[in-house]
């Protein structure tokens, strides 16, 4: 199928077929059939990178899958894809324990429609795993605080009072 290819669009559309069929296939067949068509893309950017990624980590091979997002951030990408990247990057660093690499990662991350507070959301799991917990509690909070019909005044004063330093001159909270 994917050697017919001949435009972005039918390439687009092979890939999305295949994702829709992702459940249905053995990883080998999955990460063969990625292959392909990463092999026959007709564009000179990161998208094909990107989808191999994708698929070398939904198979559960993040080092492979690390291996096509750098490639894929030196091919350059869309915002869109760029946005998904920092996410499904940042997430296969914190699964490697590359604790560090993650948090820098989803730091950086564009934000786009397309995620919404998923790199802010990940950037939580990632400061969780490093151990770094109010960090981590305030940057979850504060991802979701513009989905809140109310109360957002109050949440992202809560938010920061979990990583305010302390004085001498405040008394503790009992």
């Amino acid at each position: 199928m994917s050697s017919m290819i001949t435009t972005v669009e039918e390439w687009e559309a092979s890939v999305a077929d295949l994702w829709d069929r992702f459940n249905s296939l053995h990883h080998d067949e999955g990460i063969a059939a990625m292959q392909e068509l990463a092999d026959t893309c007709p564009a000179n950017d990161g998208r094909a990178a990107f989808e191999l990624a994708g698929m070398y980590d939904s198979t559960g091979m993040e080092a492979e899958a690390c291996r096509e997002y750098e490639r894929a951030l030196e091919l350059g990408l869309d915002e869109a894809r760029h946005a998904q990247l920092a996410v499904q990057y940042g997430s296969t660093l914190r699964n490697l324990g590359r604790l560090d690499e993650a948090i820098a990662v989803l730091s950086a991350a564009p934000t786009h429609e397309s995620t919404g507070s998923a790199p802010r959301i990940m950037l939580a799991l990632a400061l969780h795993s490093a151990g770094r917990k109010d960090e981590a509690l305030r940057v979850a909070i504060e991802a979701q605080i513009e989905a809140l019909p109310q109360y957002q005044r109050s949440m992202r004063n809560y938010a920061a009072a979990l990583t305010a330093p302390t004085t001498s001159d405040t008394p503790a909270r009992r």
